[in-house]
């Protein structure tokens, strides 16, 4: 079955934020008490929705949400960079493709622009703000599919997080689940992904082994 579009996740996936985001977050959530380190916080919230994120902390001290967001946003422009290999990837990708992200739309943006990959997406950017239901829900594929016009059982999904994956597979989408960063490979499989793979730079092949 050909591939007629491929969906590529962002943060963990065509970005290196999520270890800045679980360091930012874990320190965050100890300031308000929690007792968590960074591998609880992985497996709980990375690739979560922000509303999941909210139900989870409930309500926080006046002004704890601005210094998160601040004390986030300054690591991100101080230290965001892309997947190593995912360039190298893009450059001999031959097939349309486009972004489908849990976060916000301009989350998306700015992580795109601070890596220079924002030319590479332009107008192809979709956010869990598009639809009712974010990841692991199949919405957000479902609606990135149909405004590309492309056949979901002709999608390939590229992600990182089990969040990701599962929502891929509801979808019925085929997946590529990169291994090569914060997840443990067991928990990529177990949520059903079609392929694991560790090195970004070879997706052209493994997507020509798909068609």
């Amino acid at each position: 079955m050909g591939v007629e579009l491929v969906i590529f996740d962002c943060d963990g996936t065509l970005v290196d934020s999520e270890p800045i985001s679980v360091r930012v977050g874990t320190a965050a959530l100890r300031r308000l008490g929690w007792s968590i380190d960074e591998a609880e916080y992985t497996e709980l919230f990375v690739g979560c929705t922000n509303e999941f994120w909210a139900e989870q902390v409930g309500e926080t001290p006046p002004g704890w949400r601005e210094r998160l967001d601040a004390e986030y946003e300054a690591a991100i422009k101080a230290e965001l960079r892309v997947i190593a290999g995912i360039e190298a990837a893009l450059d001999r990708l031959d097939l349309p493709s486009c972004v489908a992200s849990n976060g916000r739309h301009r989350n998306i943006r700015r992580s795109l622009e601070i890596t220079g990959l924002a030319e590479r997406f332009s107008g192809r950017v979709f956010s869990a703000e598009d639809v009712t239901r974010g990841k692991p829900a199949p919405d957000l594929f479902l609606h990135a599919a149909a405004t590309m016009g492309a056949d979901p059982e002709r999608c390939v999904v590229v992600e990182d997080s089990p969040f990701g994956v599962m929502a891929a597979v509801s979808a019925g989408m085929r997946c590529l689940a990169y291994a090569g960063g914060l997840h443990p490979a067991t928990r990529l499989t177990g949520a059903g992904a079609t392929h694991l793979f560790h090195d970004p730079a070879g997706l052209p092949e493994l997507l020509t082994g798909l068609e």
